[in-house]
């Protein structure tokens, strides 16, 4: 993009700027390769840290707190796996041209959820009716 060399490093995206102009599109693209590049880093200390603390632990009470650590931990990393495929995604519209705007609707995504949750493929009402879409039709 050529707006990489003009985002300063306290740009804010503004209501009363044009909406996913070259400045904001940069900053979430920016913002997502940092918590994209954040994940991959932890994931990859997770990887190192179970290399290194695979041992035999005679305590039984204290191996079986040590598997469960490490199977929230496994399942933490298969969260993230799963976001950094959505922040993928979401960096796939940038180039498209397609972020910001709800998958639904096609109504602008307000900059504040966007900045929240930069991977948000759908505005704040639209998301809540697919939630309690969601919640009626599911099987309990």
């Amino acid at each position: 993009m050529k707006a990489e060399n003009f985002l300063p490093e306290d740009y804010r995206p503004a209501e009363d700027e044009p909406f996913m102009n070259e400045r904001q599109l940069e900053y979430f693209r920016r913002k997502l390769l940092a918590w994209k590049a954040e994940i991959l880093e932890d994931s990859r200390d997770t990887i190192e840290g179970m290399k290194d603390s695979t041992r035999n632990i005679p305590d039984i009470a204290d191996r079986a707190s040590e598997e469960t650590d490490r199977a929230l931990e496994l399942r933490t990393r298969d969260r993230e796996r799963k976001l950094v495929s959505k922040i993928d995604a979401a960096l796939r519209r940038i180039e498209n041209g397609e972020f910001g705007y709800c998958e639904v609707t096609g109504e602008p995504i307000s900059l504040k959820r966007l900045d929240a949750r930069p991977i948000a493929t759908m505005t704040l009402e639209a998301q809540e009716r697919h939630e309690r879409r969601e919640k009626v039709h599911r099987d309990d």
